[in-house]
């Protein structure tokens, strides 16, 4: 009953232009401009319109940020809906997280579900249960695990055109080390080794090492280095 009193009597926090406050625990955080927080925060509801800053850790059971968002520390969500650019100098920790533009994690990034529409780097592991990316640009993480995989190259977008605009020989693709999962379906993709039980390598790939339980199709004019099929 005292947690339940707690919780309903949470203050809200409300940013409008530019602002700066305290971290704390609110339950709900909205900021319209540009907002800093300095601390760690807890919040039922994170929302973000603008230029945002947290140096400390911020988790949300729900996030939805337009504009650009720097976390200084660690991200922990519920659900996370990210429209513009995303940084978290630690890790990621999320049951659904969707993200249209731009991705940065120097820690490890794990989720249940996982929609990117734009560009990731992930420098440490990368852990999804379902992962379905359309690369509006280059994309990279060291190591991908999943259940499910889809890569795929967006070609015409307002975000690809700004691109090209921008770095005329960047050229939309995924990189990474290694490659795991159940379900794997890629297309434009250079690692090292792709290991999983039903595995599509499509066209624009460059794998150095493919092994496979019980299918591999492989797209005319993709690159394999080495084919294995493992287990009976």
């Amino acid at each position: 009953m005292d947690q339940k009193l707690d919780q309903i009597h949470k203050p809200n926090l409300i940013i409008n232009g530019v602002s700066s406050a305290g971290g704390g625990d609110y339950d709900k955080v909205k900021i319209d401009g540009v907002g800093t927080i300095n601390g760690h925060l807890n919040a039922a509801v994170f929302h973000t319109n603008g230029i945002t800053k947290v140096y400390g850790n911020l988790q949300a059971d729900e996030m939805d940020c337009d504009g650009m968002i720097k976390i200084d520390g660690h991200l922990s969500a519920g659900k996370s809906v990210v429209d513009g650019t995303l940084k978290v100098k630690g890790s990621v920790r999320s049951d659904h997280f969707t993200v249209n533009g731009l991705l940065r994690v120097e820690g490890d990034c794990e989720v249940e579900t996982m929609e990117i529409a734009g560009s990731f780097e992930v420098n440490g592991l990368l852990n999804a249960g379902r992962m379905n990316a359309n690369l509006h640009w280059k994309s990279q993480a060291k190591e991908i695990g999943v259940e499910f995989i889809k890569v795929r190259r967006v070609s015409k977008s307002s975000w690809s055109k700004l691109w090209r605009w921008m770095l005329p020989k960047a050229v939309p693709g995924l990189k990474a080390e290694v490659i795991e999962g159940d379900d794997i379906d890629l297309e434009y993709t250079e690692a090292d080794i792709v290991r999983g039980n039903r595995i599509r390598i499509g066209k624009g790939c460059s794998i150095g090492r493919v092994e496979y339980r019980t299918e591999l199709n492989v797209i005319p004019g993709a690159k394999i280095g080495e084919e294995v099929k493992t287990g009976d």
